[in-house]
C-alpha cells in the first residue's frame, strides 16, 4: 500500500484528498502547512507527497526545495 502526505493549509481540501484516497486504499496522512509537512516527510517514508503551491509562511515551491 502506498503511503501518501498531502500538504494544505485549508483543511477541507485535505479532508476531501483524505476520502479519496482512502477509499482507493492508500494510507494518508495530513500537513497544514510546509514546515509541518517537512517535519513528517523526513521522519517517515511517503511515496508521494501532494503540496498546495500557495500557503502562508513557506509556499509549495519553499517545501520542495527543503526535501
Amino acid at each position: 500500500m502506498a503511503k501518501i502526505l498531502v500538504i494544505d493549509d485549508e483543511r477541507a481540501i485535505r479532508r476531501a484528498l483524505r476520502e479519496i484516497l482512502e477509499f482507493e486504499d492508500f494510507e494518508v496522512d495530513e500537513a497544514e502547512n510546509g514546515k509541518e509537512g517537512i517535519d513528517k516527510a523526513k521522519a517517515d517514508n511517503f511515496d508521494v507527497i501532494f503540496c498546495d503551491i500557495k500557503m502562508p509562511e513557506m509556499d509549495g515551491m519553499e517545501v520542495l526545495d527543503a526535501l
